[in-house]
């Protein structure tokens, strides 16, 4: 019988190893297959195969914590920061997820727990700073501002005095009303670091905010005594001037911190967006502040943010004409910039100015060779100048240029502009080609499909193709004359002459003003409907219009449709 036992014994100390051994492969298989799943983002089946890790290892904290994050997706958040909270029960020094769930419990504005939880994990986890700043943020949230002052004072000793453990000393200070703690807590910040006139200036600067202007003054004259050309103490004495009602001494202390070119260009933008700030209001504040942006610029800025500044300022006066100099300054400083460049463009194309768009696209394709918007412009321009070779060529340009990411619409926009162009040159191959491959980019390119249609329909050829093309031109834009009148005329081409007449109705309905050439398809089509006089009205309107028609005479002399 003893023998029994240690035999049952001997076995199951070998079958217990290899129990273990099998879970564990189970568990890793059904985890790793849950992470499959949730990369190709099949989360229910994730979800179940996380499941089913649990009901293998019930306290696994890797499947504790990646379910805590579904169950916050549910929006389930109690049980999410339950779920979350057991997988830092069976993982206590693993950071990531006590983090993790500190975050969950910001979220949720359980402060008090997460407070518990973040002053644990400083004890544990004493290297990671970001514990402490989450601390600090719910100390300052909750109001704890002696509990603040000793994280902060902590900091100190570990990192040394900073410029932003000061400053929010200074602010709690500030806050509780104890001025002199909060003063002397910059002047040990500026007492640390004595070259770093910032300091001083920060101080200067805290004393003018509470009024007591001598001390702010005597700190900003000590600042330039020693550096006389320190961007910040000069503004800064500025802001005592204004602050001190000595308007003469304001402005030339202004002048002299933007009108001095030692002074960098950040600084003389950041004056100008407080000055433009301090004097919104009057039409008296704008020739203010107009005047001075005119004196900066005659100084030639090697930065284009100045110039942009005062151009975003005098559009926002309506004073479009001074800003185009100024934009075009900033380009000649700056020829990459976009923004710029781009303003000018909208100008030209509102103006109808394309040569104007011209030159401007053409140093912006230079600039910026890979931006599609100033070539499309640009063969906008030449299509509008009647430069149909340039058009072609920059189109090709263009096209040069596409990438997989570049947006098949504006593609297919190219080439639907070079067809048009091939057309002017009567390159019809060519024509028809860059249409097919309009369409290939975006098939509902409604400019393409109507221009392909018509001149389809033009050489006679295709009119069934056509008239689908053309269809569904009229079905996007029903009111669109143009689009009417060339479904009329392939259906017209057709011999289907009544369907023709009820839509070139429809594009008279629509334009009040239309063109010889569609003037003239009216008096055809009215012609062959049996409405002879309509017809012959129709075409003398044609004839007035200027049609370049070569039977427009034939057709009034003979009173009849002549090809």
């Amino acid at each position: 019988m003893k023998t029994k036992q240690i035999i049952f014994w001997l076995l199951l100390g070998f079958a217990l190893p290899l129990l273990a051994q099998e879970q564990d492969r189970k568990y890793d298989y059904y985890f790793h297959e849950a992470t499959r799943l949730r990369i190709l983002k099949q989360y229910d089946a994730s979800f179940d195969m996380l499941l089913h890790c649990l009901a293998i290892r019930p306290n696994s904290p890797s499947a504790l914590y990646e379910l805590a994050q579904y169950y916050m997706v549910l929006k389930q958040y109690d049980k999410g920061m339950e779920t979350m909270a057991e997988a830092v029960k069976y993982a206590p020094d693993n950071y990531w997820y006590a983090q993790g769930l500190a975050n969950f419990y910001m979220q949720q504005n359980k402060l008090d727990e997460a407070v518990e939880l973040l002053e644990d994990m400083e004890k544990r986890f004493p290297n990671k700073i970001d514990v402490t700043y989450s601390l600090l943020q719910i100390y300052n949230r909750q109001a704890k501002f002696d509990r603040s002052i000793e994280l902060l004072n902590k900091l100190e000793v570990r990192f040394g005095k900073t410029e932003q453990v000061s400053m929010q000393k200074f602010a709690i200070y500030d806050q509780q009303g104890e001025e002199e703690k909060a003063m002397a807590e910059l002047q040990s910040l500026a007492d640390e670091y004595p070259t770093d006139y910032r300091y001083q200036v920060i101080l200067g600067d805290a004393y003018m905010q509470k009024e007591q202007y001598r001390q702010a003054y005597d700190i900003y004259q000590k600042i330039l005594k020693a550096e006389p050309e320190n961007a910040m103490a000069m503004y800064s004495l500025a802001a005592y001037y204004e602050q001190t009602g000595q308007t003469e001494k304001y402005d030339q202390q202004l002048n002299d911190v933007l009108l001095n070119r030692k002074v960098d260009t950040d600084t003389k933008t950041d004056v100008m967006r407080r000055l433009i700030i301090r004097n919104e209001g009057s039409k008296k504040d704008s020739t203010i502040v107009i005047n001075l942006f005119d004196r900066i610029m005659e100084q030639e800025p090697d930065e284009a943010d100045l110039p942009m500044l005062y151009a975003q300022y005098l559009y926002s006066k309506d004073m479009v004409d001074k800003a185009i100099p100024v934009l075009k300054q900033a380009l000649q400083i700056e020829p990459t910039n976009t923004t710029a460049r781009m303003t000018l463009l909208g100008e030209a194309v509102k103006q109808e100015d394309y040569e104007g768009v011209i030159d401007i696209c053409q140093t912006g394709t230079e600039a910026n060779p890979d931006m599609l918007e100033f070539y499309y412009y640009l063969a906008i321009g030449y299509n509008q100048t009647q430069r149909s070779d340039s058009v072609i060529s920059v189109c090709n340009r263009a096209l040069e240029h596409v990438t997989d990411e570049s947006e098949p619409q504006v593609v297919s926009d190219f080439y639907a502009i070079m067809g048009d162009a091939y057309h002017t040159k009567n390159m019809m191959a060519e024509t028809f080609k860059a249409y097919e491959s309009a369409l290939e980019y975006n098939a509902n390119n409604i400019m393409a499909l109507n221009n392909y249609a018509y001149y389809l329909s033009l050489e006679r050829r295709d009119l069934d193709k056509a008239e689908e093309m053309s269809y569904k031109t009229v079905k996007a834009e029903p009111n669109n004359a143009t689009y009417l009148d060339t479904y009329a005329w392939i259906l017209f081409e057709k011999a289907n002459y009544e369907q023709a007449k009820i839509y070139i109705d429809l594009a008279l309905k629509n334009d009040d003003n239309l063109s010889a050439e569609v003037l003239e398809h009216c008096g055809d089509i009215y012609f062959h409907t049996g409405d002879t006089a309509k017809a012959l009205e129709f075409w003398e309107q044609a004839k007035e219009k200027g049609s370049q028609s070569s039977t427009i005479e034939q057709k009034i002399k003979l009173k009849k449709y002549v090809r």
